[in-house]
């Protein structure tokens, strides 16, 4: 937004409209620039005349053209969207703009990308002080506007974290995230070893009653659908695992339930994984889930493809682990696979598991025919905790019920 006249909100301002605002509506200009003004005051100041388009009256459904000048009379602070005068927002110290600064892994003229580091929230809330969303004035870079969150990542998640650099950026970036256009690639660290070392996972999600919808649980008579490809990057012994992750949906911890819900929490998710998701030794307690990389189409027409370097707790349990940070990065296949590749690749599944559930009954009749004292176990493909158990990798129905979770899929 280019300002002609743009000071004292209680004097009349002058905008001059840019090319990002070139043909929207004058009503939609206000939401994106001046979002503390309600519409009800907009369209009082159009009955009135006070809201004027290079000096003729204008309503708000009347479309903008580059180049003009809007008109906005003196806003009274005591009428704002909320009913009340907007609190200003606190001024950053140095060392808040050196750190925020710090953070910044790409800049261009539409995008800004930062590396998250855990901890820090993406947006404020109860009790929440601390947030990216606070610090962003930081990120002006001589510009008018801060730049405008476009996603989201959980408090404890670190990488990649994409800021739009205008309104038209953000209203791009938007749609990419809506149409599942967007490429991302997390790394995790999880507890044990899944049977299958690339796959989908296909279970609906809802938010937890009781928790006030901070949880979210498996529900298949009633959640939304979410899905989940893995992949196994390495795994240190039946221990751990290190696997690449790349949500196809968007559902609120997705990741970190579809993993604990096979079977396999994430390091340090106590949230979800309970006492099992933490390891014994030298093992931080922090939680192992890092946005490693973002692959979006650029207003430009060019791809932004973006790389984050993962927090030094993580770092230090890749190299505890006995795990080489040079294989981390697997292919990325130019499409991401469509429903009927899922399809096809949940038959598959199928067949595997039913091929391994026929082996291990053989077994079992083996061990029971072979010796009359305590029979003996059969072996597991993978030996990992969840097969010494005699539980599936994959969550399935549970003995005894009619209805359960879903199987995740070979990819």
């Amino acid at each position: 937004m280019s300002r002609a006249k743009a000071g004292d909100p209680a004097a009349v301002r002058q905008f001059t409209v840019t090319a990002e605002d070139d043909g929207i509506r004058l009503d939609r200009w206000f939401k994106r620039h001046m979002e503390d003004v309600p519409f009800a005051t907009v369209s009082r100041w159009a009955r009135t005349g006070q809201l004027r388009v290079d000096g003729a009256r204008a309503t708000p459904g009347d479309r903008l053209a580059e180049g003009q000048v809007l008109r906005v009379p003196p806003l009274d602070p005591a009428v704002t969207r909320t009913g009340r005068a907007a609190r200003p927002r606190p001024v950053l110290s140095e060392d808040q703009i050196a750190f925020t600064e710090s953070l910044v892994i790409h800049r261009d003229a539409q995008a800004l990308v930062i590396n998250k580091p855990p901890g820090l929230a993406t947006q404020g809330g109860t009790k929440t002080k601390d947030h990216v969303d606070g610090l962003l004035d930081a990120l002006m870079f001589e510009r008018d506007d801060r730049p405008r969150l476009v996603h989201r990542l959980d408090k404890d998640t670190s990488g990649v974290l994409l800021l739009a650099r205008s309104a038209r950026a953000a209203a791009h970036f938007a749609k990419a995230f809506s149409s599942r256009s967007v490429r991302k690639v997390y790394w995790a660290i999880i507890v044990g070893v899944p049977s299958i070392d690339d796959g989908f996972i296909d279970l609906p999600l809802a938010k937890q009653p009781g928790t006030g919808g901070e949880k979210m649980h498996v529900d298949e008579a009633e959640g939304a659908p979410a899905r989940t490809r893995y992949r196994v990057i390495e795994r240190a012994g039946n221990r751990a695992a290190w696997v690449e992750l790349q949500p196809h949906t968007g559902r609120t911890h997705q990741l970190r339930v579809h993993m604990a819900a096979i079977g396999h929490p994430i390091v340090g998710d106590g949230k979800y994984g309970g006492k099992d998701a933490f390891l014994s030794g030298t093992i931080s307690r922090k939680m192992h889930l890092h946005a490693r990389r973002l692959r979006i189409d650029h207003p430009d027409g060019s791809p932004l493809d973006v790389m984050a370097e993962p927090p030094r707790h993580f770092a230090e349990t890749l190299a505890d682990l006995g795990f080489d940070r040079a294989d981390g990065d697997l292919p990325l296949e130019e499409k991401a696979p469509s429903k009927q590749d899922e399809r096809v690749a949940a038959k598959r599944a199928a067949t595997a598991h039913a091929k391994d559930v026929r082996k291990a009954r053989r077994g079992e009749r083996r061990g029971r025919a072979g010796a009359k004292g305590k029979p003996v176990a059969p072996k597991d493909r993978t030996g990992g905790p969840a097969a010494r158990s005699g539980k599936p990798i994959r969550p399935g129905k549970p003995r005894g019920s009619g209805t359960g979770p879903g199987k995740p899929r070979r990819g």
